[in-house]
């Protein structure tokens, strides 16, 4: 998978590897994406950091990729 995913690729996706899988947002299928979410984690709602912050971290360890955002640890301890 690359790291840009059309509409059609994402529509066939299943909900578990969405970050925010009641909205279907942050798509983390591979490490590129996972990486991509923590890049875009800044424009996610407040109210929904922590609970995308723990799905990076989730996703992140199953890929074998390294979180470096301190924004994003900080998210994941609450």
């Amino acid at each position: 998978m690359n790291d840009r995913l059309s509409y059609e690729d994402k529509k066939e996706l299943p909900d578990s590897v969405f970050g925010l899988p009641e909205r279907r947002e942050y798509p983390m299928p591979d490490a590129a994406h996972v990486r991509a979410a923590e890049a875009y984690f800044r424009y996610c709602p407040e109210d929904l950091k922590p609970e995308l912050a723990r799905a990076i971290l989730r996703f992140a360890n199953e890929y074998g990729v390294d979180v470096e955002s301190p924004t994003v640890l900080s998210y994941a301890e609450e």
